[in-house]
């Protein structure tokens, strides 16, 4: 089998039925649908059993979290590739296609993102790969941008997990998605470790897929969202960077760090960020840091200076979307 499409669910009642209808249009038409349930008390499981028998069902007795859930549909995947898709997505036709032609066309990219785009406001991009800069943010790539301006496959420094394709056996060599991260950053910290090992992440534009955004979570901004997002970027940075890269970049990771809390501040949840950073430095002996070869030397060197790129290229997009605005 060529692909294998893994959707976690926590309560996607009212998405899932959309979101499967739209594989079955696929023009590529190799592969099986796994889906994990992380516990969920609506009935969406309900409706995919009554509904769809021939998808492989997996069911957990608690919310174990994205990570573990992946990695639960990667092991008893059959495909070549696994792609993964968020239960409140809606996929063109075309969607796998493009994605298993640009990861076949070189055996050094580990993941494709897709181009995705805000299921209200079709004429926006929700995401087109995620970037990571020196500050330690990562952000997602032409988010609220217009569609059209995303027309050209390049590389990128992280796939979205709500709706990429990864190259299985390429897990077994930098591992599976951190179950300690739970939700949150562990697709930037897997495509991380891919980077580290010489491997490529890519964007696909012809890869379009339609995503309503924090259907499992209810919002942008919330306690939970806001804690875990705040351990995990600590998590990130003290698992992929070895003690040298660290200390060179401690001053730029300090100043994104403060300028984050000042912004959690202002929006109400100030105490949250401060608690989810605290969980983090209590927690990191929990963390398996990427260990350090020399033969990946040049790969940490090129990450650097992708990192400070990063920082460039987000200070201007910014400046060119308020300038829009």
């Amino acid at each position: 089998m060529k692909s294998s499409i893994i959707i976690p669910n926590y309560n996607g009642e009212k998405y899932i039925k959309e979101c499967i209808d739209s594989l079955y249009t696929q023009t590529f038409k190799d592969f099986e649908i796994i889906i994990v349930d992380n516990a969920s008390i609506d009935n969406s499981c309900s409706i995919i059993e009554s509904s769809y028998p021939e998808i492989k069902l997996i069911k957990n007795n608690e919310n174990y979290g994205f990570s573990t859930a992946v990695n639960q549909g990667i092991k008893s995947a059959e495909g070549q590739f696994v792609v993964l898709l968020n239960n409140d997505t809606v996929v063109d036709e075309y969607w796998l296609e493009n994605l298993v032609n640009c990861i076949d066309k070189d055996d050094k990219i580990f993941s494709v993102c897709s181009k995705m785009i805000r299921y209200n406001e079709k004429d926006k991009i929700d995401d087109a790969g995620d970037e990571y800069c020196i500050l330690g943010w990562a952000y997602k790539r032409g988010d609220g941008r217009p569609v059209y301006n995303y027309n050209k496959n390049k590389l990128v420094f992280s796939s979205c997990a709500g709706a990429a394709i990864y190259r299985k056996s390429v897990f077994k060599e930098i591992g599976y998605f951190d179950e300690n991260f739970f939700a949150y950053l562990e697709d930037v910290d897997i495509s991380y470790r891919a980077k580290i090992h010489g491997y490529k992440n890519k964007f696909c534009s012809k890869a379009k897929v339609y995503h309503i955004g924090s259907a499992t979570t209810g919002s942008k901004y919330n306690s939970f969202k806001v804690k875990l997002a705040s351990r995990n970027n600590i998590y990130l940075v003290y698992k992929n960077m070895p003690i040298v890269q660290l200390i060179i970049n401690f001053p730029f990771l300090l100043i994104g760090y403060v300028i984050k809390l000042l912004f959690f501040i202002f929006k109400g949840y100030g105490k949250i960020y401060l608690g989810g950073t605290k969980e983090a430095f209590k927690s990191l002996k929990m963390i398996n840091k990427t260990k350090f070869r020399v033969k990946n030397v040049i790969n940490y060197f090129r990450i650097e200076i992708e990192l400070i790129k990063n920082f460039l290229k987000y200070v201007l997009f910014k400046l060119k979307l308020d300038n829009s605005n």
